[in-house]
């Protein structure tokens, strides 16, 4: 079993700009027994593209599970396992001329600032490579804008329908970025601030600071009625 994949249909479209980026696909939610999305809403659940693309096969379902459970049964063994990969994957990029990054958390929300072997983060272990993830912790996405994480980890905030506007604005202020889900179009502005295209590429860590990431409705989330999905035609 291996923990790391090479990307999907989203993340491939970084290699255009040379990045190469290398994942993890947890089981989401409770799915497994154990909760890796503690700040999931009820529409994210909804529309979670964990069963996107080859997700729908009960094979690929199976070994996210029994990656999951052992994440939360045996770390030890799920860190050796992670930093070997991780230390193989960079030097398979590099063989490709291609720049390594990582986001450990596709369909998960791990605080992996407190992931640990022998005493030291994968952020620490890897200093010159770039980690970066989607987040729906507000405590996460404070300390990341207060530059409490580590240099080489970015984190976007993810609206759900339970977020107040507020607190979005907050983080804007703030510099940082929060991704929203729209139908129908982008808007070309979002709470006062400017809109990019965040289906355009996966890489986050490039994306310019206070900025709103909008991202295209797919998958069961084109049917969302949560308010999980904004009609972009008429947000602002």
């Amino acid at each position: 079993m291996k923990l790391l994949n090479s990307g999907n249909a989203k993340t491939r479209k970084g290699e255009k700009s040379g990045w190469k980026t290398y994942g993890i696909h947890l089981a989401p939610a409770k799915l497994s027994g154990f909760n890796v999305c503690q700040f999931a809403s009820k529409g994210c659940a909804e529309a979670c593209l964990n069963t996107a693309g080859r997700g729908a096969m009960s094979s690929v379902q199976k070994a996210r599970i029994a990656k999951t459970r052992l994440f939360f049964t045996d770390k030890d063994k799920f860190t050796e396992m992670l930093w070997e990969e991780v230390s193989s994957a960079i030097k398979s990029a590099e063989k490709q001329d291609m720049k390594p990054c990582f986001r450990l958390n596709l369909t998960s929300d791990i605080p992996w600032e407190k992931v640990k072997r022998n005493g030291i983060t994968i952020f620490q272990s890897f200093p010159s490579v770039n980690f970066y993830d989607y987040t729906k912790s507000p405590a996460r996405m404070t300390s990341f804008l207060n530059k409490e994480l580590p240099k080489n980890y970015h984190l976007t905030y993810s609206r759900s329908e339970e977020t107040p506007d507020c607190n979005l604005k907050a983080f804007l202020m703030a510099g940082g970025n929060v991704a929203v889900v729209f139908s129908g179009e982008l808007p070309k502005t979002y709470l006062g601030y400017p809109v990019i295209d965040g289906d355009q590429d996966d890489l986050r860590f490039t994306d310019p600071s206070a900025h709103v990431v909008g991202l295209f409705a797919k998958g069961k989330a084109k049917i969302d009625l949560s308010g999980f999905v904004l009609d972009g035609r008429v947000a602002q």
